[in-house]
């Protein structure tokens, strides 16, 4: 894949890739600069892409991971323990779902994210979190369990 393909491939996946970064994130400047070092890191490898109509799912894992970076660094930070500020388009019941949201465990928050909320298909989302299907099935059950719980009556997972 040369390099203008791959920018007209990443252009239409953009928005997606903005949203996954958006959920695990939250944090606006946060979610653009792992979309940004995403592209990067997959434009450095697009040679061992075999497959250019598995992009998607291949760039998405690497967005997972780049997020996942940047949350282990904003931990270690001492101004990530200060509570981000909601936009003020925010509604309670939005606000209530992105607190039980992030109360969720990272393995059922992903899946629960990648299929509910960026529509991709079960296989789509196994393929992502490279899981097999029935366990990327059994995940989101256990994940809008645990959410119902959380939204419903406060209870952990």
């Amino acid at each position: 894949m040369n390099d203008n393909e791959y920018m007209r491939r990443v252009r239409a996946i953009e928005g997606r890739l903005y949203r996954v970064a958006q959920g695990i994130l939250w944090r606006e400047a946060d979610s653009v600069d792992a979309v940004q070092e995403a592209v990067f890191r997959g434009w450095l490898k697009k040679e061992r892409l075999n497959d250019a109509d598995k992009l998607e799912p291949w760039l998405t894992r690497i967005l997972i991971n780049q997020c996942r970076d940047m949350l282990r660094r904003r931990r270690r930070e001492p101004a990530a323990l200060s509570a981000d500020v909601p936009r003020e388009d925010t509604t309670c019941e939005d606000l209530q779902l992105r607190i039980a949201l992030m109360r969720l465990p990272e393995k059922y928050r992903l899946p629960l994210l990648l299929h509910h909320m960026q529509g991709y298909s079960v296989a789509e989302t196994a393929a992502i979190l490279r899981l097999t299907k029935s366990l990327t099935v059994s995940r989101l059950h256990q994940a809008r369990k645990a959410l119902r719980g959380l939204l419903e009556g406060g209870e952990d997972e």
